[in-house]
């Protein structure tokens, strides 16, 4: 398979499945893939069932492969570059409207009005998304990461936006009632 195909069918275990390709399936199978509130095997038989039309097809002893192909599919055909970098620079939820208004522009079409956007076609607007909104996002994220100084402007904007410039963390049900407890505790 080259760059220049759009897949709707993987092969696992020597055999082909038809797959589910719109950018929006990909972004609730990665989004359900995080969800700290699920156990990992519960995520990924979701993420699973989502991905492969035929999943209940796919036998048990394969599920392993079927998952890192699903992976590969996600990465846009690209086989894994190493270790991730640090924590992550961009929520696909919280930076959703910044996505969405930069790809639109790179597309030159309202993305959600598509009735189907293949994965690789939207990551690869995604990925020639220049400065914008998104940029500037990730450029002040990374800058506060690092302990760089914020030149005026990005200090002005942070200070004006700040609830959408830092990354909210997702706490699992556990973590939000041990939260809660502890403010009660201590009379917050």
């Amino acid at each position: 398979m080259t760059g220049y195909t759009l897949p709707s069918r993987i092969e696992v275990g020597g055999r082909e499945y038809r797959i589910n390709t719109d950018y929006r399936d990909m972004l609730d199978i990665i989004e359900r893939l995080q969800n700290p509130d699920k156990p990992e095997f519960i995520r990924w038989y979701e993420a699973l069932a989502l991905f492969y039309a035929d999943f209940d097809k796919i036998p048990a002893r394969e599920r392993g492969e079927a998952m890192e192909r699903l992976c590969w599919f996600v990465r846009g055909g690209q086989e894994e570059s190493g270790a991730p970098a640090g924590a992550p620079l961009l929520d696909w939820r919280q930076d959703s409207m910044a996505i969405v208004a930069d790809v639109n522009r790179v597309a030159g079409c309202e993305i959600r009005a598509l009735e189907h956007l293949h994965w690789w076609t939207f990551l690869s607007w995604f990925n020639a998304v220049g400065e914008g909104q998104l940029s500037m996002l990730i450029g002040i994220r990374q800058k506060l990461r690092k302990g760089k100084k914020l030149e005026k402007w990005e200090q002005d904007y942070y200070r004006a936006n700040r609830a959408r410039v830092d990354l909210k963390r997702q706490y699992s049900a556990e973590e939000r009632a041990e939260r809660e407890r502890l403010k009660r505790v201590l009379g917050e």
